[in-house]
C-alpha cells in the first residue's frame, strides 16, 4: 500500500471521528443549552439566583437526552469503531 493512501486513510478516519464527536456531543450541548437559557430567564424574572436552581435542570436534561438517545449514539460510535478496525487490519 502507497503512503498516499494511507495517508488519505488516516486524514478520512480523522475527519469522519470529529464529524461523530459533533454527532455524540450536539444534543446533550443543545439541551443544556436550552436548559440553561429557559431556567437563566425565570431567575432573572424572578430575582432568584441560586446555583443549584441553574445546575439541576440541565443535569437532568442531559441525562434525559442520553438515557433517549444513548442506544442510537452508542450505535454510531460502535459502527465507526467496527469500521476503522477493520480498515486498520486491512492496511496491516
Amino acid at each position: 500500500m502507497s503512503s498516499l493512501a494511507g495517508t488519505d486513510l488516516v486524514l478520512r478516519a480523522v475527519r469522519e471521528g470529529l464529524l461523530l464527536v459533533l454527532l455524540v456531543s450536539a444534543p446533550p450541548l443543545l439541551a443544556s443549552l436550552v436548559v440553561g437559557f429557559v431556567v437563566s430567564v425565570l431567575q432573572a424574572a424572578s430575582q432568584i439566583h441560586d446555583q443549584a436552581l441553574a445546575f439541576v435542570p440541565k443535569l437532568a436534561a442531559v441525562v434525559l437526552v442520553l438515557l433517549m438517545l444513548g442506544p442510537i449514539l452508542g450505535a454510531q460510535v460502535v459502527r465507526f469503531s467496527q469500521t476503522l478496525l477493520a480498515a486498520i487490519a486491512w492496511v496491516r
